[in-house]
C-alpha cells in the first residue's frame, strides 16, 4: 500500500511558545491562516520574496499533508509611504498603487506561488477598522491623545510581549509616550496610534470620515481587522518575517485580543532575514535586488524560487550570485532526469524501482513535517535521481517504471514548485524552432551578428541553445 503522507503529523515552531508543535486547526483539516503582505508603494524585493516564498511552500505543504486551507494575504495600500508617494505624484492613492499590486501578482507568478485565497486591501475595510476602534474605546483600553489621534494604551494589556519575549521593562518607556508613525524602533515601547489625525500638509487629499474626525487607520489596526473579518477572532497560523515580531505582530495581539476577548492566533511562524553576501541589502551598498532586476541579469523564476526555497526558514538565507548558478545546474540535473524519464520506451517493471518510490516519498514527507525541513526534503529528492538514473544505466526502468517515478515527483513538485514536466521536443514553439535553424546556417556563413541576434531572440524566449552529439537543440532555462 503506498505511503500516505496525512498519516505524519505536521510539526511547525511557534514563535510564541518557542517549540515545535503539531499543527491542529480548529476545525477539523481545515487550516486559517493570515500571511502579511507587501506595502504597495515599490517593487517588492527578493528579502520580501523570500518570506513569499516560505509562506507558499508552508501552503503547499499543509496541503501535501491533506488539509485544506483558506489563506488570507493583506495589501497595504495606504500608510506613511504610500501617501507621501501619491502626494508627491499629484495623483490618488488608488492611481498610486495600482500599478504596485499589479506588479506584486506579476511576481507571484513569477515565482510560482500559489493564489492566497484573499487578497484584501487596506482601503477596502475602513469601515471594519472604525468599528475596531470603537470597540477598544468603549472598554477603555483606547484613548484620544490631545493632537487629535486615537492610541491604543498598552499598560491596559498586561500580556503585551507575549510574542516578542522582549523584557519589556528594560526598553525605553513611559507613559505619556505616544508613537504616531507607522513603524518605530524595536528598542522603544510606547502607545500605537490606531486612527491618525488628518493634517492637510503631511495628508494632501488623502483623509477619510470618522467618530474622531477625518484621518486614516494605523497600519497596525489594518492587519488585525482584515484578519478578523475574513477569517474570524481567532485564526490557526499567523505568518510574516521576523521583522514583524515586534512591533508589529506584538500590536495585532494587543488590539486584536483586547476587542473580542480570544486568542488571536494558535501558531504564530517567522522566517528569518535575507543577505546578500553577507551584507544587510540596502541600496546604498549597491546589494538591493528586486526580482526584476534578477530576472534583466537572465535568471529565470524558477531559479529565483529555488535559491529562497533551499533554506530552512529560520536559518538566515545568505543570497550569492555564485549560489544562484549553483541553482541552475541543480535545475539542469533535476529536468534532465525528468527528460530521461520521458524518453524512456521499453516495457515491463521492476520492484527496485517501487520501493525506492515508497521510501522516497516517506523520507521526504518526514522531512516535511518536521517544521519544514526543507534541506532533508530536498536531499532526498537528488537521492531519488541518483538511485533511479543508477537503474536506467543498467537498463533495468521500464515506461511503466519511469511514469511511476514521474507522478512521485509531480507529487513531491506540488510542494517545490520548480520542476518542468513537458517533453522537450513537444514543447518548442516552431518560430523558435526556426530560429535555430537560421542560426545554425548563420554560423555556417560565418554570419555572426545575425547568429547572435537569433540566439539572444531564443533566450528572450525562455530557451537555452544546448549543443548534443547529434547537434544543437533547444532547452526550456
Amino acid at each position: 500500500m503506498p505511503f500516505d503522507p496525512s498519516t505524519l503529523t505536521l510539526t511547525l515552531y511557534n514563535t510564541a511558545t518557542r517549540r515545535k508543535e503539531p499543527l491542529k486547526p480548529m476545525t477539523d483539516r481545515q487550516v486559517k491562516m493570515y500571511t502579511c503582505g507587501p506595502t504597495v508603494y515599490h517593487y517588492a524585493h527578493i528579502g520580501n520574496f523570500r518570506t513569499y516564498v516560505f509562506e507558499d511552500l508552508l501552503r503547499r505543504t499543509i496541503k501535501f499533508f491533506g488539509f485544506n486551507i483558506t489563506q488570507v494575504m493583506n495589501l497595504t495600500d495606504v500608510d506613511d509611504k504610500t501617501i507621501k508617494g501619491a502626494i508627491a505624484q499629484n495623483i490618488t492613492l488608488d492611481e498610486y498603487t495600482k500599478p504596485f499590486k499589479d506588479i506584486f501578482f506579476n511576481d507571484l507568478e513569477t515565482l510560482h506561488i500559489e493564489p492566497a485565497e484573499y487578497y484584501p486591501a487596506a482601503t477596502e475595510y475602513i469601515d471594519e477598522m472604525i468599528t475596531l476602534i470603537q470597540g477598544l474605546l468603549e472598554k477603555g483600553i483606547a484613548y484620544k491623545g490631545g493632537d487629535g489621534s486615537v492610541y491604543y494604551a498598552i499598560s491596559k494589556f498586561p500580556s503585551y510581549g507575549c510574542l516578542s519575549h522582549l523584557h519589556l521593562d528594560e526598553l525605553k518607556t513611559g507613559a505619556s509616550e505616544r508613537i504616531a508613525s507607522d513603524e518605530y524602533d524595536k528598542e522603544h515601547i510606547a502607545d500605537f496610534v490606531l486612527w491618525k489625525k488628518y493634517e492637510p500638509e503631511r495628508d494632501g487629499k488623502i483623509f477619510w470620515n470618522s467618530p474622531y474626525g477625518p484621518g486614516r487607520p494605523g497600519w497596525h489596526l489594518e492587519c488585525s481587522a482584515m484578519a478578523m473579518s475574513l477569517l474570524g477572532h481567532t485564526i490557526d497560523i499567523h505568518v510574516g518575517g521576523v521583522d514583524n515580531i515586534f512591533p508589529h505582530h506584538e500590536n495585532e495581539i494587543a488590539q486584536s485580543e483586547a476587542y473580542s476577548g480570544k486568542p488571536f492566533a494558535k501558531m504564530w511562524l517567522h522566517s528569518e532575514h535575507l543577505v546578500v553576501d553577507n551584507k544587510k541589502m540596502s541600496k546604498s551598498l549597491g546589494n538591493f535586488y528586486t526580482l526584476r532586476d534578477l530576472l534583466d541579469k537572465g535568471y529565470t523564476g524558477i531559479q529565483v524560487r529555488y535559491m529562497l526555497l533551499q533554506t530552512h526558514y529560520k536559518t538566515q538565507l545568505n543570497f550569492t550570485f555564485n549560489g544562484l548558478e549553483g541553482v541552475k545546474h541543480a535545475l539542469q540535473r533535476l529536468n534532465d532526469f525528468i527528460q530521461r524519464l520521458l524518453d524512456i520506451k521499453s516495457p515491463g517493471a521492476s520492484d527496485s524501482v517501487n520501493d525506492i518510490i515508497d521510501d522516497s516519498l516517506k523520507a521526504f514527507s518526514e522531512a516535511l513535517s518536521d517544521d519544514l525541513n526543507i534541506s532533508v526534503a530536498l536531499s532526498v529528492v537528488f537521492e531519488l535521481v541518483k538511485q533511479v538514473n543508477f537503474l536506467c544505466d543498467a537498463d533495468k526502468v521500464s515506461k511503466e517504471d519511469a511514469k511511476k517515478v514521474l507522478e512521485l515527483l509531480k507529487k513531491i513538485d506540488s510542494v517545490l514548485g520548480i520542476l518542468t514536466f513537458e517533453a522537450e521536443g513537444d514543447a518548442v514553439p516552431k518560430e523558435l524552432e526556426e530560429a535555430l535553424q537560421k542560426r545554425n546556417q548563420a554560423r555556417n556563413e560565418k554570419n555572426w551578428a545575425l547568429s547572435d541576434s537569433l540566439r539572444d531572440f531564443i533566450f528572450s524566449n525562455g530557451y537555452i541553445i544546448e549543443d548534443t552529439p547529434t547537434g544543437p537543440r533547444l532547452k526550456k532555462k
